[in-house]
């Protein structure tokens, strides 16, 4: 589990494949060193929010600390809870 809170474009994708989307957002978590998102392990990990409708990912005070066409619907993303069958 310790692999999925690094943080890249791939770990945030398999976290939101298997989360669940309310109120416009994804919750995820990743590894954070000094307040900034990390690539590496660390002894703190911190829960973001991702809004598809903007493609950003927010901290817990709303910062936008990443953002990524590959995540904004308006480029052409498709979130998981939009293919999932109802």
């Amino acid at each position: 589990m310790n692999e999925l809170y690094k943080f890249s474009e791939e770990n945030l994708l398999k976290q939101i494949k298997t989360g669940t989307y309310e109120l416009g957002f994804y919750r995820v978590k990743f590894f954070t060193k000094d307040g900034f998102l990390s690539e590496i392990d660390s002894d703190k990990v911190s829960e973001f929010y991702l809004y598809p409708s903007g493609g950003t990912l927010r901290d817990e005070n709303f910062n936008i600390v990443f953002y990524s066409s590959k995540f904004d619907t308006y480029r052409g993303f498709i979130p998981p809870h939009q293919t999932k069958e109802s």
